[in-house]
């Protein structure tokens, strides 16, 4: 002890552990902030690739010799020409080329435009799991782009105060996202500073998709409710409809709404879990893991019942369960997956988000695999990858057309 006091005495004063965590704390942000910067820099903003007329077929059912012929006469939307020559579609115009085409064909108008009809109810889709590398994100932000890529509109929101979504859109959390600009300031307490929900939604470079961006800010919602539930007087006690409440404020303007909850089960995955018309409960194929499920779900049910006591009632259209960071040829794994069918059946859906080394290098680069061009990486891998992530999105996306009642 004598020999550790003398040389604190010559390096200095030590370091305490709440100082420590601050500097590395700067010191990793700052390190971030000059990646970004190279992967973007300052004067520029995330951008989606362009889509060869092969893709824009394939997105919208119209078939490439129409799209080239269309182009050739000057109908619909001018496609730009790479060097060369292949025609290009931004998916703005992708859009444009929808909408045309739903007009020109109003009885197969669902077929180009699957936008939301009137009585078709706002889907409200939680993606939820309290354990680390469940690929909870994951499934958001390619739920997202996939669903964004067919024409439907998508609000994301990002309840997690690691905000690893708001990232993969460009949103560095400690950067681009100032006070008062997260989920949080549309369910804060204080009536004074709360901000209608559509002034904290941005735009993305993903056409047709908007995000709330989340920080550590939203915690904030975590430690007020349970001051404000201790206090009797003050209003606004019934904080698990707060968030419900806030999205109907928005409901006409969009399809779709994903929402990337916290990885605990705290009053913000209350108020999602109300707010939902449906569950995606993510599981990596491990015996860890799937134990850690198990607590998940005894606390969830605890929680419901909670609500239930409080006279709320859950009415979801849809809850299952998808394996993530699946390897087919592990056996361990592959028994695990077995245990799951055997047990909950058609709940847990078929498809599995297979593990691969594209989506891997895509969220490195911080994208999906929609936006990783061929050549990026091998075309086997990559085409393998596509086909995983789109069986998986189809699967989800039929059950969000059944519960709006379409054939």
């Amino acid at each position: 002890m004598a020999i550790a006091n003398r040389v604190e005495s010559v390096v200095g004063t030590k370091e305490d552990a709440g100082s420590k965590i601050m500097r590395h704390a700067g010191l990793l942000s700052g390190q971030l902030q000059q990646l970004r910067t190279r992967m973007y820099p300052p004067k520029s903003e995330k951008a989606l690739r362009p889509f060869l007329t092969n893709e824009v077929s394939k997105l919208t059912s119209i078939p490439d010799s129409t799209l080239k012929l269309m182009s050739t006469e000057g109908r619909g939307p001018v496609p730009s020409r790479l060097e060369n020559n292949h025609r290009v579609y931004t998916l703005a115009q992708i859009n444009e080329l929808r909408e045309l085409f739903a007009k020109q064909k109003p009885a197969e108008a669902l077929r180009f435009l699957p936008r939301r009809r009137a009585g078709e109810h706002l889907q409200v889709l939680a993606i939820a799991n309290f354990k680390g590398g469940s690929a909870k994100t994951t499934t958001c932000v390619h739920l997202s782009h996939y669903l964004a890529l067919h024409g439907y509109r998508v609000l994301a929101l990002d309840l997690d105060p690691q905000a690893s979504l708001s990232a993969l859109f460009g949103a560095q959390p400690e950067i681009d996202v100032g006070p008062n600009e997260t989920i949080y300031a549309a369910l804060r307490y204080d009536e004074a500073e709360r901000r209608p929900i559509r002034d904290i939604i941005r735009r993305t470079y993903f056409e047709g998709i908007d995000l709330i961006p989340g920080n550590l800010e939203v915690m904030e919602y975590e430690h007020e409710t349970p001051r404000v539930l201790a206090n009797k007087s003050r209003s606004g006690a019934i904080f698990f409809e707060r968030l419900k409440l806030a999205l109907a404020e928005v409901e006409a303007d969009y399809d779709v709404v994903i929402l990337d909850t916290p990885p605990s089960l705290g009053f913000l995955t209350l108020s999602a879990m109300y707010a939902a018309t449906s569950m995606i409960i993510t599981v990596h194929p491990a015996m860890l893991d799937v134990a850690s499920m198990s607590q998940f779900l005894l606390m969830m049910g605890d929680l419901i019942s909670v609500l239930n006591e409080s006279g709320a009632q859950l009415d979801q259209d849809f809850i299952r369960y998808l394996v993530t960071r699946h390897d087919p040829n592990d056996a361990p794994q592959s028994q695990v997956v077995a245990m799951l069918r055997h047990l909950f059946g058609s709940d847990v859906l078929l498809p599995t988000a297979i593990e691969s080394t594209a989506v891997e290098a895509a969220g490195l680069a911080k994208r999906s695999i929609y936006e990783l061009e061929l050549g990026q990486i091998g075309r086997e891998t990559h085409k393998r990858a596509r086909e995983a992530v789109d069986a998986v999105n189809e699967a989800i996306v039929r059950l969000i057309n059944d519960s709006w009642g379409r054939t």
